[in-house]
Parts: structure tokens; sequence; C-alpha cells
């Protein structure tokens, strides 16, 4: 299949610097989003050591086939889903590495997609989030590593109670917060005109998925546009935070 992508990122209403970055590597087919955390600048330098790390893992392990990888191969899951796990634990490494020699705190959300043979190859660490639109219906792939979530999974919660939690915004992994974390892997079986989007929560978070999916149908050959207007919607909703959205539209065979 045929793809189309792009990639668009804004500081929002509220923020004085955008901590989020992203990265698009058409080459490996290779698709990220990050949202740091840790203020003066060290958020910032935690979003792009991530997809720097990442990128640069993948370009060096595809044109050496005998490198070294980092960490052992995980043999209950496909070298795909190895190969996006350990460059994002290596990610996770170089930022714990750089906490700890002065940017105390510092810390940043990762979610990659990988396209390749017959899958789309979804990492992520944290509560930025992967989105499938599927003929008419959007789904949310990834589950966020969150407090909220975690509260979910024990109590139901009224909307009302949701949009109330007081640590909404609490996150309950992320890279760099410790020497090793664990990543989510997954493999999604896609189909022709499928469309991911990837985000970080200053778009989820001011953004309804009804919303999210009105924008995602329309003028689906523009997927710069649509970036456009779902960083639009997000700072219409109050633009409380850094806000980045990447788009990967798998474009039907004629």
């Amino acid at each position: 299949m045929k793809v189309q992508f792009s990639g668009a990122t804004d500081v929002g209403l509220k923020r004085d610097h955008n901590e989020d970055s992203f990265f698009l590597m058409a080459e490996q087919n290779l698709y990220m989003v990050a949202d740091g955390m840790g203020g003066h600048s060290s958020g910032e330098v935690a979003s792009r050591i991530a997809v720097e790390t990442v990128a640069k893992f993948f370009a060096d392990s595809d044109a050496d086939e005998d490198l070294t990888w980092p960490y052992r191969m995980d043999k209950g899951i496909s070298y795909e889903e190895n190969r996006l796990a350990s460059g994002i634990m290596l990610a996770n490494r170089r930022i714990h590495e750089a906490a700890t020699e002065g940017k105390k705190g510092m810390g940043t959300t990762l979610v990659a997609c990988v396209l390749v043979d017959g899958g789309v190859v979804i990492g992520h660490v944290g509560d930025s989030r992967v989105y499938r639109w599927r003929r008419g219906q959007l789904t949310q792939v990834t589950e966020d590593h969150s407090l909220l979530n975690d509260f979910m999974k024990v109590k139901k919660l009224s909307d009302e109670e949701i949009a109330n939690f007081p640590h909404k915004n609490v996150i309950v992994r992320a890279l760099g917060m410790k020497d090793n974390v664990q990543v989510d892997v997954r493999t999604d079986v896609p189909e022709e005109g499928d469309l991911y989007l990837l985000c970080s929560d200053g778009l989820s978070g001011m953004v309804t998925d009804a919303e999210m999916a009105a924008i995602l149908s329309t003028d689906q050959d523009d997927v710069e546009g649509l970036c456009s207007r779902l960083i639009a919607a997000a700072n219409r909703g109050g633009g409380v935070d850094n806000i980045t959205a990447v788009i990967i539209r798998l474009i039907p065979g004629e």
C-alpha cells in the first residue's frame, strides 16, 4: 500500500515554549510523537532525545545486520516488535543518563508506529496515543499509562467524574523516570484506506473522539490539512498544552 503522511506541532495558547517533538522517517516507515516534561527546556530536550535515538537505532540496525542490539530479543514477540521496543528502551536509557547529569526530573512520553509487511507495529510509553480511523469509525489503539486510566480499571467513572478527576495529567510510566522501562508493543493489521493518528495529550485532552472522527472523515487526501484542523480544534477547546499530530494514511490501491 502507498502511504501519505504529515505531522505538525503547536505551542498551544497557554505555554510559552513547546516540549513536544515528532519525527517522520519515511525511509524506515517510522513515525513518532513525544511529549516532554520537566520544564526549563528539559522536556524539550527529553522528547528530542527520544525520537532521535529511536530513529538512529532504526537507521543503524537497517544498515548493519550484525549490529549488536542494546537489549536481548524477547522470544514472545516478533522481530519488528523487538526492534521497536529496543529502540524505545535505548531512548529511555539515554534520557535517564541525561537526567542524572544535570537535567533532573526530565522525561517524555513516546508513541511510535512502524509500517511493515502486513502490519503496523505500535510501541508506546506514557499517555500519547495512537488512534485508527477505519470505515468511519475512530478507535483508540493504545492504552494510557496514566493514574486516571489505572483508576478507571478498578472503578467505573462517569463522564463528569473523568472530566473532574484531580490528577488527570499524572502519568505512571514515561521515558527517563527510571533506568529501565516497560514498553507496550503490538502489531495492528491494517486495511486499505486506514488512517492512523499519533498525538500528544494536548490534542486528545482538548478534542473529543467524536470531533476527531468528524475531522478525519473529510478531505483525507490532504493529510497536512487534517493535522492543521486537528490542532486548530485543540486550540479552540482551550489549547492548555502543546499540541502535536502525526497522520499516516494507507492509500487504497487502484
